[in-house]
């Protein structure tokens, strides 16, 4: 019964490793579980509504999943290590381990090992054990480090999304401003353009989380001005002269092939670039 109880830990460790995995080293950067909360609080928060709540969901999206890696992680080794307390193990002189709840020894051993803190009190005497449980430490080990450069990799990504749609909206009050005809952006804007919505495509897809943050400053929002840039840009590769059409045509291409990544993997229209930026509004529109 003993390597039944080792066998469930290790899947429950493999199932944490996969998802920690494919959330920060693989190349699509999709993890099943860590992409199940995130969608899931980013749901509540459309039900619940309001900015306030809407503000906090990516912060503590991100903040559910390193704490379920955590657990998971913790109730793995904890299985694993219940399965051969307490005779594989040996105790302080001063623990009895026959007073002492096997359960709880386990996920105390677990926490510690996965803390790195090796208190030493409980230590393994199974030639087996010996090996698992320093492995568990470096596992929170890798943990801690990769976990930091998720977040420091993350916030730079929202403000170059964020800086990209304040430019969009400057754009805007340029061109609100301006008497008739309509203005027309000068190819090297439409280009720079190009090269900003690109690399938000980039982020998408390198740090998916972000597309769980919300801001409530309108003027920094991409959702509110993507729209906009995309009926500009299909207007000016229609409309433009000399440079500017091809300038254009780039731009379209570009905020097209941003649609396609947000419909994709988050929102799921299977429409036009317009259905999809007007759905992305949508989506992070709050009351």
């Amino acid at each position: 019964m003993g390597w039944w109880i080792a066998v469930l830990g290790v899947l429950v460790v493999l199932l944490a490793l996969r998802d920690i995995f494919h959330t920060l080293w693989h190349p699509t950067r999709r993890g099943g579980v860590s992409r199940l909360v995130m969608a899931a609080l980013w749901r509540v928060s459309r039900w619940v509504g309001g900015k306030r709540v809407a503000g906090v969901v990516g912060p503590l999206g991100m903040l559910a999943v390193v704490s379920m890696w955590g657990l998971l992680l913790v109730v793995g080794w904890a299985l694993v290590y219940l399965a051969r307390m307490p005779d594989g193990f040996a105790f302080d002189p001063g623990l009895r381990p026959e007073d002492r709840s096997n359960v709880l020894d386990s996920f105390y051993l677990s926490i510690v090992a996965v803390g790195t803190l090796g208190y030493g009190d409980v230590v393994p005497v199974d030639g087996w054990l010996r090996v698992v449980s320093p492995l568990q430490a470096l596992v929170g080990f890798v943990l801690l480090t990769a976990v930091v450069s998720w977040v420091l990799g993350s916030y730079p990504a929202l403000g170059r999304r964020k800086a990209l749609a304040r430019r969009l909206a400057i754009l805007h009050e340029v061109d609100s401003e301006a008497p008739q005809p309509p203005v027309v952006w000068g190819a090297s804007t439409l280009e720079s353009l190009a090269s900003e919505v690109i690399r938000a495509r980039v982020d998408f897809g390198q740090y998916p989380e972000t597309y769980y943050f919300f801001d409530d400053d309108a003027g920094q929002a991409l959702p509110l001005w993507a729209p906009y840039a995309y009926r500009m840009a299909c207007r000016m590769r229609s409309e433009g002269e000399g440079e500017v059409r091809p300038a254009a045509a780039v731009l379209e291409r570009a905020l097209a092939d941003l649609a396609r990544t947000l419909d994709l993997h988050f929102l799921h229209t299977e429409g036009s670039p317009e259905v999809v930026f007007d759905r992305y509004r949508e989506e992070h529109a709050r009351r």
